[in-house]
């Protein structure tokens, strides 16, 4: 027969169990926080796969570990990760670390609830409303909808979605069946997981028009015009653009008035992807290079990249006022969303996504404006600005360094010109020799764990890095080191 005292986590032994987390607490507070976020400590701890997975001990055994052990598996992990809140971390399009933010992802796993329910989140449903509401506000919208997605490829899924819905309606019930030809239009710059949302939701990625960018990036509203009546006149039934706001690589924002306009027209659901430019909404300086996205259907947002709010946190925010979530995927799940509740079921908004369980991830964002503040927040962004611009000036002062464009957000693409290629940029093999730098240069930060920048080739281009300041806690004194250490790397060459 069972106990019938519930069992506590270390057999039962609360005081132990306190005991470990204040210890893991502290291993975390030394060796993430403090150390992680220190530039004298290295960006990562470079081992290669094999000898990693003998110093992690990855196997899992019948017979548990000492707590001792357990403390210890902690170190290795944090030890071996790469520390995205470290200063020279310029990899993704997130990097550093908020406290307050932090501390809402802490009491959010701690608390381990779901987003369905009013039942049983009764905080964070209140919590979520209020917070899509403010984002909606400064895109532009006094009302609409919205939800926390997991991620932004999720969110642009989701629009693609609800658009499709919002004009077969059939389509939830009948599926492909009830569909036409479908085409949607998209930059050559947009982010690859429209295409991928487009095989998700068995559209197929040959639905997926793509509209051709001008040489800095940014959708061409011509070209879009053409699309739109290419597929038309090939029988396929346009129903949604997808413009960006902020693309991977060169950081290009789409024309979204005149992209507004040629939706407008043909009567398109007009998505913005501005998972990395939306946070400039919050700029009074630089707001006006999202001019246009009011007139958006859907916006995909994600604070955790410029605002710093933590992985993850993506918002997907709608105009519409209908239900179009709830009506687009919901499916009235009687042992979750009974009708007959005590309270008013209309704050159970776990029907508007395909998720069931659904992780909180409001509070960290909520709980970081709350301390920053709108105008905290606005002068982050308004910093990484200046920092990009400094860098860029700086970079103009050193025959090492070559600008691919003159950046307009925080994404600075440059080459490192080595002492070998100096004086030979008319040579036939010039290109070719010039992409050869970055992945060498990639792999000496790496190995000696100073900083990490990304590269990719684009285009005609050959590869170059793409340095993306959004660390809230970057000086000018960062922006040097990294010049700095990259002529370091790169003397020899």
């Amino acid at each position: 027969m069972a106990d019938s005292q519930p069992l506590l986590s270390l057999d039962g032994d609360a005081v132990a169990a306190e005991a470990l987390l204040r210890d893991v607490f502290e291993i975390v507070v030394d060796e993430v926080i403090r150390k992680g976020t220190s530039a004298s400590e290295k960006v990562c701890e470079w081992r290669e796969p094999e000898e990693l997975k003998q110093l992690l001990d990855l196997e899992l055994r019948n017979e548990g570990e000492s707590q001792e052990q357990i403390l210890e598996r902690c170190r290795a992990v944090i030890r071996y990760s790469v520390k995205t809140c470290h200063p020279r971390f310029f990899n993704q399009l997130f990097s550093g670390l908020d406290p307050h933010a932090l501390a809402g992802r802490i009491v959010t796993e701690s608390l381990n609830t779901s987003q369905y329910t009013y039942e049983i989140a009764p905080v964070f449903v209140l919590m979520e409303d209020e917070v899509l509401k403010k984002l909606r506000a400064l895109v532009g919208w006094s009302s609409g909808d919205g939800v926390f997605c997991p991620g932004g490829s999720i969110s642009n899924m989701y629009a693609v979605n609800l658009a499709r819905y919002q004009r077969y309606p059939d389509c939830k019930q009948r599926g492909l069946w009830a569909l036409p030809p479908l085409a949607l239009f998209t930059s050559e710059e947009c982010h690859y997981s429209v295409k991928k949302g487009a095989a998700f939701l068995g559209l197929g990625t040959d639905s997926v028009r793509m509209v051709k960018a001008d040489e800095r990036g940014k959708m061409i509203p011509e070209d879009l015009e053409r699309q739109v009546g290419l597929a038309e006149a090939e029988g396929a039934v346009p129903f949604l653009v997808s413009a960006t706001s902020g693309t991977t690589v060169l950081g290009a924002f789409d024309p979204l008035e005149a992209v507004a306009d040629v939706c407008q027209r043909h009567g398109l659901w007009l998505h913005v992807d501005a998972a990395w430019g939306g946070s400039v909404l919050l700029s009074q300086t630089h707001r006006h290079l999202l001019n246009g996205i009011q007139r958006a259907d859907s916006v995909a947002w994600n604070p955790h990249k410029l605002l710093s709010a933590g992985l993850q946190c993506s918002a997907l925010l709608l105009r519409d006022t209908s239900n179009l979530l709830k009506r687009c995927h919901g499916s009235q799940a009687s042992y979750l969303f009974q009708q007959d509740k005590f309270y008013d079921v209309a704050l159970d908004t776990g029907d508007k996504v395909v998720q069931c369980g659904r992780r909180v991830d409001c509070l960290k964002l909520w709980l970081m404006w709350k301390a920053q503040g709108g105008q905290g927040l606005e002068r982050r962004v308004d910093q990484a600005f200046a920092l990009a611009r400094y860098l860029v000036e700086e970079l103009k002062k050193r025959e090492t360094f070559e600008l691919v464009m003159e950046p307009e957000f925080v994404n600075v693409c440059f080459w490192f010109v080595p002492p070998s290629l100096r004086e030979k940029k008319g040579s036939p093999d010039y290109g070719e020799r010039l992409a050869k730098v970055a992945p060498i240069l990639k792999e000496r930060m790496v190995r000696k764990g100073s900083m990490m920048i990304g590269y990719q080739p684009h285009g005609t281009r050959g590869n170059f890095f793409r340095m993306v300041v959004a660390n809230p806690a970057l000086t000018r004194a960062d922006m040097d080191f990294l010049l700095n250490e990259l002529e370091r790397l790169g003397q020899d060459l």
